[in-house]
């Protein structure tokens, strides 16, 4: 697992999500990389700060209308990479 802060692991989630909008195949992707847990609570906090929302039961998009995505940071490119 890789040591990353609270904001590299949601912004790492937002760019996996524009990759893989199905929910359960963008936890088979991340479970490499970050604990389940971790990626649970950033989901919760993306989805409840309106930066990502849930479309039917499955399907995760990121809201760009409301928000914009941050900037990838280099040290996420090369993981992000290898999802």
């Amino acid at each position: 697992m890789i040591d990353l802060s609270i904001n590299d692991k949601m912004i790492l989630i937002q760019y996996t999500i524009q990759k893989y909008e199905n929910e359960e195949e963008l936890l088979e992707k991340l479970q490499n990389i970050l604990p389940e847990k971790d990626i649970y609570r950033s989901l919760d906090t993306l989805i409840g700060t309106q930066r990502v929302r849930r479309i039917g039961p499955e399907i995760l998009q990121n809201n760009e209308s409301h928000t914009e995505l941050p900037e990838l940071p280099d040290h996420l490119k090369e993981i992000l990479e290898k999802i």
